[in-house]
């Protein structure tokens, strides 16, 4: 997936949905680390702060749980999610 750059949405925002996307399929499982902020920068070809945006995004969705000093971990969904 890339990201639309001229599109109206805020890059965040199409990383964050992709990423949801993603946990929703299964690619992300359950109770293990999601990919660092470094990895999304270099798959989506953006900046540090624009990763780290839609991480805390997907945790204020209740997605991911960030934990200080450990990284960032997919929550466990329930199955109506």
């Amino acid at each position: 997936m890339t990201v639309d750059l001229e599109g109206p949405e805020p890059l965040h925002e199409q990383i964050a949905d992709e990423l949801g996307r993603r946990i929703a399929e299964g690619v992300y499982a359950p109770r293990r680390r999601a990919p660092s902020e470094a990895a999304f920068c270099d798959e989506f070809g953006v900046s540090r702060p624009t990763a780290r945006a839609a991480i805390q995004l997907l945790g204020r969705r209740g997605l991911i749980v960030t934990v200080r000093g450990k990284g960032s971990f997919v929550t466990e969904q329930s199955p109506s999610e």
